[in-house]
């Protein structure tokens, strides 16, 4: 069996991702996880992962979807099989970040972003100096986005996506003048994706604080 994550933009109204699951069934798919990556505007986004026999299925799987009323395929990927829940990756992440040393930390978040949200890049900055302390990928001028984090501190994590560029997903440490940004162009940021970095920001910024 192959495994496959769907993002699929569904109708928030009852029995919706019933259907949607009735039709994944019928091209003897099945649905071993769904994460619900944000509601609003009368409508939810999943992302399920569901197995197939043979990747030969994928573009009957998407047409069969979409025969859902207003239900749209934004993006299918394949995965690893057996891929843990995202809930458990994050907890797994936490733990990961406990165990580091202080100076290590920045480091690894980053690292621990970049996977986690399978971004481009990834900086940890200072954004009143424009100071980059750690670099994954190709990010944009420091200056740049030393002025974009500033400017944005007013935004709670869930509402980035109300005025946020969608490519963008971003977490203050708490107590320190230091910010994680990720970038991905191949598909938007949601909201849960942007809670759980502002968490692992606020486990950080937590771990980074002196001793009492």
């Amino acid at each position: 069996m192959l495994t496959f994550v769907v993002r699929v933009w569904v109708p928030d109204r009852p029995g919706a991702l019933g259907q949607v699951a009735s039709r994944i069934g019928a091209v003897r798919g099945d649905v071993v996880g769904i994460d619900i990556l944000e509601r609003g505007a009368g409508m939810a986004i999943d992302e399920l992962v569901v197995t197939l026999a043979s990747a030969d299925l994928v573009d009957l799987l998407v047409t069969e979807i979409g025969e859902v009323d207003g239900v749209a395929v934004e993006e299918i990927r394949s995965v690893p099989a057996g891929r843990p829940e995202s809930a458990i990756v994050a907890l797994q992440i936490a733990a990961r970040l406990v165990d580091l040393d202080q100076h290590k930390l920045l480091d690894g978040l980053c690292v621990e972003t970049l996977q986690f949200l399978e971004a481009d890049w990834v900086v940890a900055l200072s954004p009143s100096e424009e100071q980059v302390h750690v670099e994954l990928g190709d990010a944009p001028a420091p200056g740049w986005l030393g002025a974009f984090i500033i400017g944005s501190r007013h935004l709670e994590p869930t509402k980035q996506h109300q005025t946020a560029p969608h490519d963008l997903a971003w977490a203050s440490l708490d107590g320190h003048d230091v910010a994680v940004v990720a970038g991905r162009v191949t598909r938007a940021f949601r909201s849960r994706e942007r809670q759980q970095l502002d968490l692992f920001g606020r486990i950080a910024g937590g771990l980074l604080r002196p001793a009492a």
